[in-house]
């Protein structure tokens, strides 16, 4: 995208945390944005927050998981603004513990809110985005926990699976100048993991203890990244184009040690050429070739 200003900005979940920085940093480039949230008190002071910037925004009280629901927010964005150039399907819960404690309430939440919440917005929003033809883009926050899915089963589950709906749809959508992005960032200031302790009562039987809340305090003073600096990140790599939108190089030796461990668990056996020459659109992309990305993102320090 090569100019932000005065795009429609669409960001689910964004009413606090990670959301908020990335719709304030949208706002500071000059987009029109609209946040979505499920709790009233984070969208009011969500509201507040902007105003004492000196930025506009319009909320929104949605259910990522209702898809009437995100349907009739997508026609109110578009009547409003008349087009939708960006989503970022961000909200999500940070559900952790281990797997063999999971109840079918857990199992159904994460994968709700998680999966089917990014579905949902694809399905609302892609169309308003597709309508206009002048492309665009949609970021859908994973998390690092996908790529290194070492103690939050469940969570990690439903991350890798957006980074590989992600991958697919960059793909799908190249054609129509509408850039698709896997958000994975690291440990970030942000209320996901309060987010357990108000499960809707649908999804009431948890096999995990109640969030301890004395980890929000300790999570405050620990050196994590800001959520304005992560959502700086987030509007860089949408301005890039880019497939996978990293922050933390702490992470980068771990992913590598990660991904050797696959590449060293394929046979070590010739390949089977006639095999090959069936499924070359199984085995490789033109996407991931050093000639199509744009290589690693540098920060510049503009708003934090």
């Amino acid at each position: 995208m090569d100019n932000p200003h005065g795009k429609v900005a669409v960001v689910t979940g964004g009413s606090s945390g990670i959301g908020r920085g990335i719709a304030l940093a949208f706002a500071r480039a000059g987009m029109q944005v609209v946040v979505t949230g499920r709790r009233a008190e984070h969208l009011d002071e969500t509201a507040r927050v902007f105003a004492e910037n000196d930025l506009a925004v319009h909320t929104m009280r949605v259910d990522v998981t209702d898809l009437a629901a995100m349907k009739t927010a997508a026609d109110e964005v578009e009547a409003l603004f008349g087009r939708v150039d960006v989503l970022v399907n961000n909200a999500g819960i940070g559900l952790t513990g281990p797997v063999v404690d999971a109840t079918t309430d857990d199992w159904n939440w994460v994968i709700d809110v998680n999966i089917r919440g990014v579905g949902n917005g694809i399905q609302a929003f892609l169309p308003k985005i597709r309508a206009h033809g002048d492309g665009g883009h949609i970021v859908n926050t994973s998390s690092m926990a996908a790529l290194m899915p070492i103690v939050a089963g469940l969570y990690s589950m439903t991350k890798g699976a957006v980074v590989a709906l992600s991958e697919a749809l960059h793909i799908e959508l190249l054609d129509e100048r509408i850039g698709v992005s896997a958000y994975c960032p690291g440990p970030v200031h942000s209320n996901i993991a309060e987010t357990v302790g108000h499960r809707p009562e649908q999804y009431a039987k948890s096999g995990y203890a109640p969030p301890n809340p004395s980890f929000s305090e300790f999570a405050k003073a620990q050196p994590y990244m800001t959520a304005e600096e992560a959502g700086e990140r987030v509007l860089q790599g949408v301005l890039r184009g880019d497939m996978f939108i990293l922050t933390h190089p702490e992470f980068k030796a771990g992913v590598i040690a990660r991904h050797r461990a696959i590449e060293d668990a394929f046979p070590d056996e010739p390949i089977d050429e006639a095999r090959a020459a069936v499924i070359p659109f199984l085995t490789g992309s033109p996407v991931y070739a050093p000639e199509n990305r744009a290589g690693s993102p540098r920060l510049a320090a503009r708003t934090i």
